[in-house]
């Protein structure tokens, strides 16, 4: 009888997704393949991540910072199914059998993207049954195939960054465990992305530009949710000097460190809260002793300390390469520069002091 029902399974996957054609191949029930190109998310030529009929790109208004690698992500959803948001401030809830799709890749010179890039990895979180499954594909050296690697991988990347400097750094593909170092909420492997505020911007289709949310709903991607986007919530670009400073910090903390710096959040024991929902002050680090850090705090008292981003234990921590001291612990093996100029613009703006600090 077992036999029979993946035998049944397996001819409904064949019937759904077409015999042999160009349509997206994926069975949530089955294991994973060994190459991305057997999902047949990207048609053509696979390294020029053009995507399949069904597979919709998106993009994030504030990204996480992975060590100035570019990302280019990824939807799909089977047919006749959609996303849904459930509640404003969490991630969208998809139905089973969806795919999150995120490629890392470096161009050989940040300003001149037309000499070519460095494809890295591909990255799926793929909806199963029993909750989200999180899979690596690491690409070889020739550009034209990926290879699942559950035990993760490192690369020796080199690059022109958009100031002309010759950068060499070794780029850490993390392994199948690490996952959940970032993708853990509420104690369960979740998507970080596809959240109405992070989504919330112009993105330029194909068939040209439209609101990202009002997209997902016009191509049966998302249940309604309101007709006006001017009427969610939005997080402020991290980069957009137009807006509020506390606004671009308070966005590029959350997507940064607020994965696992919140309360449904595996920091969360710290008492530090670094999201743009965050209203009480000793929760942003304001005043805030760690609850344990050790040398993580580099010698200092408060997690931040107003008008003295010197002194404070979160700068310190974005500026340390140290693998028992550096915050974020995992997805970096780099100093975000102009990550921590504007949190450090952001602390020397805030007034008062620290009763210790008088």
């Amino acid at each position: 009888m077992n036999s029979y029902r993946r035998f049944s399974l397996l001819g409904l996957w064949i019937l759904l997704t077409g015999c042999g054609g160009t349509a997206v191949q994926l069975n949530e029930n089955m294991p994973p393949f060994t190459k991305l190109s057997e999902y047949q998310f990207f048609i053509e030529d696979i390294q020029d991540l053009k995507p399949n009929e069904g597979v919709m790109p998106y993009d994030l208004i504030t990204p996480l910072f992975s060590d100035y690698a570019e990302k280019a992500r990824f939807v799909w959803i089977p047919t006749g199914n959609k996303a849904k948001v459930v509640n404003i401030n969490e991630s969208f809830e998809f139905p089973i059998g969806s795919v999150i799709i995120k490629n890392f890749y470096y161009y050989n010179d940040a300003g001149d993207p037309k000499k070519g890039r460095q494809l890295i990895e591909t990255r799926l979180l793929v909806n199963r049954k029993d909750g989200w499954d999180g899979l690596t594909y690491v690409w070889d050296d020739q550009q034209d195939e990926a290879y699942l690697k559950i035990a993760g991988d490192i690369r020796k990347v080199d690059w022109i960054n958009d100031q002309g400097e010759s950068i060499n750094t070794t780029f850490i593909i993390p392994n199948k465990n690490q996952c959940k170092g970032c993708h853990e909420y509420k104690k369960e492997l979740q998507p970080i992305g596809p959240k109405v505020r992070y989504l919330n911007r112009i993105y330029n289709y194909q068939d040209g530009p439209m609101n990202q949310l009002e997209k997902w709903q016009q191509l049966g991607y998302l249940e309604s949710i309101y007709q006006d986007p001017g009427a969610l919530p939005r997080v402020a670009s991290w980069n957009d000097k137009n807006a509020l400073l506390d606004d671009r910090a308070l966005a590029y903390l959350e997507v940064n460190c607020g994965t696992c710096h919140q309360e449904n959040g595996p920091a969360y024991i710290s008492g530090l809260f670094l999201t743009t929902l965050s209203e009480d002050l000793n929760h942003l680090g304001i005043c805030k002793s760690p609850v344990s850090a050790g040398s993580g705090s580099g010698g200092h008292k408060y997690d931040i300390v107003p008008g003295e981003a010197d002194a404070s234990i979160l700068v310190y921590r974005m500026e340390s390469l140290n693998p028992g001291e550096m915050m974020p612990e995992l997805g970096r093996s780099m100093v975000h520069k102009e990550g921590v100029a504007l949190i450090r613009d952001w602390i020397a703006s805030m007034e008062g002091a620290c009763p210790e600090s008088l």
